[in-house]
């Protein structure tokens, strides 16, 4: 994986996240629309085989970094989650 920020200012960045798919990239997206400093999110994606992903992130009063770094946060408690309720599951 491969992170490229395109564009960045007070309340917007756009980022190229290179390696990866809908995925990592949906996933993402969601946490991010859930948080309440989060104006827009969204990614596109031209072609799997042909452009990488690029994430888009607008906020309000938030500097767009720290609210991606919480939302990779989130998202990681919320796998290190399913990991412990699936082991029980199958033990």
């Amino acid at each position: 994986m491969e992170l490229k920020i395109l564009e960045k200012s007070d309340d917007e960045m756009k980022m190229e996240i290179a390696g990866e798919s809908h995925t990592l990239l949906n996933m993402l997206k969601i946490i991010l629309i859930e948080d309440e400093r989060v104006h827009t999110a969204s990614y596109d994606m031209k072609h799997i085989n042909v452009s990488e992903p690029v994430l888009f992130i607008k906020t309000e009063n938030a500097d767009p970094i720290d609210v991606v770094k919480d939302a990779v946060a989130k998202l990681i408690t919320d796998c290190e989650e399913f990991t412990t309720v699936f082991t029980k599951a199958v033990e």
